[in-house]
């Protein structure tokens, strides 16, 4: 069966979603990729390669007829994974707002910069990066494969851990102990689990 994101109308929706989410996150890789810091440690190369081969793989794989959603489900996988692509950039837009001029698309520090500590910084630590395994996790269920859903979440969370990491050790060797405190007070990237 052809994925919906394929099918008339399914299609105009999904594209025209997926365009408005990814538009501006191709905008910050490009000023990241111009000015990244040595603290990065290449994490945003490793975002950018990981998901790109998980993407690569993962729309060839919506194809298979065994890897894919039931009919029963094919249209409820679309349109939560739609959802899930709107939510995922809605967060990470108000997560830029929070940060403000500490949102620098990789990974750097200065020692008077603020931990920011508002909106969805209350609650977690990195929630952007939440936000980024949502919008991934919903490409893949709108491909209406089971496999592709689980390839796009499991390589956003690879690659996500491996830029937590580099951040965090980035933060506490500049920021210090107000940044250890705020880790100390917060989970990573699920409310109240993880």
């Amino acid at each position: 069966m052809t994925p919906l994101i394929f099918v008339w109308p399914y299609a105009v929706l999904f594209w025209a979603v997926f365009l408005w989410a990814f538009w501006p996150e191709f905008a910050i890789v490009r000023r990241a990729r111009q000015s990244q810091a040595a603290s990065d440690s290449k994490s945003l190369q490793v975002i950018m390669l990981g998901q790109g081969i998980a993407f690569f793989i993962s729309f060839p794989l919506a194809w298979v007829p065994a890897l894919q959603f039931t009919p029963p489900y094919r249209a409820a996988a679309f349109y939560g994974g739609a959802a899930a692509i709107v939510a995922g950039s809605l967060l990470r837009r108000h997560c830029w707002r929070m940060l403000g001029s500490s949102f620098t698309g990789d990974v750097r520090a200065r020692a008077d910069q603020e931990v920011v500590s508002r909106g969805a910084y209350r609650i977690l630590r990195h929630p952007a990066y939440t936000a980024g395994i949502m919008m991934n996790a919903g490409v893949g269920f709108a491909l209406g494969s089971w496999v592709s859903a689980g390839l796009l979440t499991l390589a956003s969370i690879a690659v996500y851990m491996y830029r937590i990491a580099v951040e965090e050790r980035t933060l506490l060797a500049i920021i210090g102990q107000p940044y250890r405190e705020f880790m100390r007070t917060r989970k990573r990237l699920i409310p109240f689990l993880y």
